[in-house]
């Protein structure tokens, strides 16, 4: 039995709960979704998978990763209608499989997110160079940080709106693409039918073998990370039970749309063995360099100012995420109770405020000791969202299990994810395949590189340390399916 401490500490925590506002709207969901996977992983990095793999191999690494990421989102989808939180799969984890998976996952997900924060803010000074070199990086990032601080102060209203016009950008730009690139290849635009002709230049399509396409298959992991910021707003949605389900149905058709399509016009139009697809740089992004060749003057500029929207997006977006998942880790009693304040508008301040400075602190490490600190915590949270994917994946299959087994009606779920249980299986391990693999480079020479071992894999052990360290502390165990807890806030409005 239940003692009358925690009923109240419950009944406390459902209280506070429900001070976030649902003010996310279906369309807010449906770009939040799809601006997390559009950005500089498309952008840039599609021409070094393409240069890597041949426009074969990218094609496949990518589409694998796809599925992948549509069966995740079924499943994360199943569980964020049927119990919307703000807590996502770290509250997931916690009821459905153990307290102390629930808990690491929630702080592994938050560090995930305020590193990224850092990240993008350094992205910010490196893109405004190409247009004032001169002006001090620190101005740029400060600037970068004040914007994205207050639209997410203000209302969580304001920050659906927000990304709402950045990812809006990002998918107009990625659809003019891939129709100015189709007309290139049929030879209205240019005056040349290319056809087919790149697909079989070299090795092309497939190039480098299997070690190739594995190694695409890593960054294309990174390239998707962001989709699974639904389940977060979930928890800020209006009606859920629709909004999200609508929300997912439409993320699989466009991945699809925009990776597959825009990865097979570059193959198409530029040979995977074009130098310029490795490089990396802004003024020889794919898209630049496609959109140069269709005669669109200032091309690059272009690019750089779309670019600047999807780091911004990302950091936006990053900020959302961790201030939640923080937020949600003090309600939780997980984390420090100050962090659980509201303001007027439903907004974690405190949480915020906490996100912002360690954001900075760990961008302002970035100029010292010649970057060697932040390069050490960027790589930390470099396999942070694979293990969140783990999470996703693992609390769907316990929840559906559990859901079964304390004789609910499967028929009753607001939303059903028709590939269990091959789908939470299948992502899984594929994901497994994605963590085991990150370095798999430093096993295969003379003698095992420890050094990139440990940059790689430093991720694992933080996670592992943070999981058993309070496993070991609280003694929990994991929950028997018919003991899972999968009562929902409708229940307790009863």
């Amino acid at each position: 039995m239940q003692s009358s401490a925690a009923k109240k500490e419950e009944l406390s925590i459902k209280k506070e709960e429900t001070g976030l506002k649902r003010k996310l709207k279906a369309r807010h969901l449906t770009m939040i979704s799809l601006g997390g996977t559009i950005g500089t992983g498309l952008f840039l990095a599609s021409g070094g998978a393409i240069h890597s793999a041949g426009p074969g191999g990218a094609l496949l690494a990518y589409a694998l990763i796809g599925v992948m990421v549509y069966f995740l989102m079924t499943g994360l989808a199943e569980m964020a209608a049927y119990m919307p939180v703000a807590g996502s799969f770290s509250t997931y984890a916690a009821k459905f499989v153990d307290p102390s998976l629930g808990f690491a996952l929630g702080w592994n997900y938050w560090y995930n997110w305020a590193i990224t924060i850092a990240a993008e803010l350094a992205a910010v000074s490196l893109i405004m160079k190409f247009w004032l070199p001169d002006v001090p990086s620190i101005i740029w990032s400060s600037l970068c940080l004040v914007i994205m601080f207050l639209i997410n102060y203000l209302s969580v209203k304001g920050f659906g709106e927000a990304e709402y016009w950045f990812s809006l950008i990002k998918v107009v730009t990625v659809i003019i693409f891939i129709v100015t690139g189709f007309l290139m290849i049929v030879g209205i635009l240019g005056g040349k039918t290319i056809g087919f002709s790149n697909f079989t230049v070299g090795d092309a399509p497939f190039n480098g073998g299997f070690l190739a396409i594995l190694g695409v298959f890593m960054a294309a992991g990174f390239s998707f990370q962001g989709t699974e910021l639904l389940g977060v707003a979930a928890g800020e949605s209006e009606d859920p039970e629709k909004n999200i389900p609508r929300a997912v149905k439409q993320i699989f058709w466009r991945i699809l749309l925009f990776y597959i399509l825009a990865i097979f016009v570059i193959g198409l139009l530029i040979p995977y063995t074009n130098e310029s697809l490795a490089s990396g740089e802004v003024t020889t992004s794919p898209f630049t360099l496609v959109f140069e060749r269709a005669g669109i003057a200032f091309a690059a500029s272009v690019m750089n100012a779309i670019i600047l929207t999807a780091v911004l997006s990302a950091g936006n977006s990053g900020m959302y995420a961790s201030t939640r998942m923080l937020w949600n880790l003090a309600v939780e009693g997980k984390a420090p109770k100050f962090l659980a304040k509201l303001n007027k508008n439903g907004v974690p301040v405190n949480a915020l405020i906490i996100t912002s400075l360690v954001g900075t602190v760990a961008f302002l490490a970035s100029f010292f000791g010649e970057g060697v600190v932040y390069v050490w915590l960027l790589n930390a949270s470099g396999m942070s969202g694979f293990i969140a994917w783990l999470g996703i994946a693992i609390s769907h299959y316990r929840f559906r299990k559990a859901y079964v087994a304390q004789g609910k009606d499967l028929n009753k779920l607001p939303y059903k994810s028709g590939f269990y249980p091959f789908g939470p299986i299948f992502a899984f391990v594929v994901c497994g395949i994605v963590i085991l693999g990150q370095n798999y480079a430093a096993f295969m020479g003379n003698g095992i590189d420890w050094n990139g071992v440990l940059v790689s894999y430093i991720g694992l052990p933080l996670f592992l340390a943070i999981w058993l360290g309070h496993k070991w502390v609280k003694k929990t165990k994991m929950i028997p399916l018919n003991e899972c807890d999968l009562s929902t806030e409708k229940d307790h409005t009863r």
